[in-house]
């Protein structure tokens, strides 16, 4: 995986900004790296969505939007609206967070409506589903995954960002060995270099989460540059 160039890797990362502070002259800047760098998609929250549309509908760049972030534990309604409100005002992924407590209530037959719910709502767009790893056991990461994949979400994904913890290798191979080859994992959280970034991939993660992305695409060039010069 060492040598996954530059344009791949951009493809694998969603360019994040979700600080309570961000401005939209913040996220105008998010927009312009994530076309000069060729990222998947920019991952803002609700209040900029439409900005980071308007920015990016002529590029290649998808929008993701959040939903119940980053706590998980709105109602399942707002949950659902919130969603809708995203997907209109031009969110084309969905980043939502799982009821935690739910899960570790074992309430799995209301979560797994609330996910439900939720993939309706997103009108065929993909959902990535937050369980935020650092909070939870084995046996809850492995039933989370579970019922992901049976609400027919595309992606299981490690952390926030704002939790006790981010993304680890042993919870990306957790995950990955769960869902099966096919499903989306999506590291987030801590990834603020490139070896961690290649490692989450290698591990099995499908998608990066991060705010550093510029800087894990800079230093995986200058990695091959030295590579060239020895």
């Amino acid at each position: 995986m060492s040598e996954l160039n530059p344009q791949a890797l951009a493809r694998a990362i969603d360019h994040t900004l979700l600080r309570a502070d961000a401005t939209s002259t913040d996220i105008e800047k998010l927009c312009s790296e994530a076309r000069a760098h060729g990222f998947y998609a920019v991952c803002v929250n609700g209040c900029y969505i439409e900005l980071a549309h308007h920015l990016l509908e002529d590029s290649d760049v998808k929008v993701a939007a959040t939903v119940g972030f980053p706590l998980g534990a709105a109602s399942s309604d707002v949950k659902r609206y919130e969603t809708e409100a995203a997907i209109d005002a031009g969110a084309q992924e969905i980043d939502m967070v799982l009821n935690i407590g739910w899960l570790k209530e074992r309430r799995d037959a209301p979560l797994l409506r609330e996910l439900r719910d939720i993939v309706e709502a997103a009108d065929e767009h993909p959902v990535k589903v937050i369980i935020e790893c650092a909070l939870l056991n084995e046996e809850q990461k492995v039933r989370a995954c579970r019922l992901i994949v049976e609400a027919e979400a595309q992606f299981v994904k490690t952390s926030t960002g704002f939790g006790p913890g981010g993304a680890t290798i042993e919870d990306v191979k957790l995950l990955r060995q769960t869902v099966g080859p096919k499903f989306g994992v999506k590291a987030s959280g801590g990834i603020r270099d490139t070896a961690t970034a290649l490692a989450m991939i290698e591990a099995g993660a499908t998608r990066l989460g991060t705010s550093n992305g510029v800087a894990i695409l800079e230093g995986l060039a200058m990695a091959a540059s030295a590579r060239c010069e020895r």
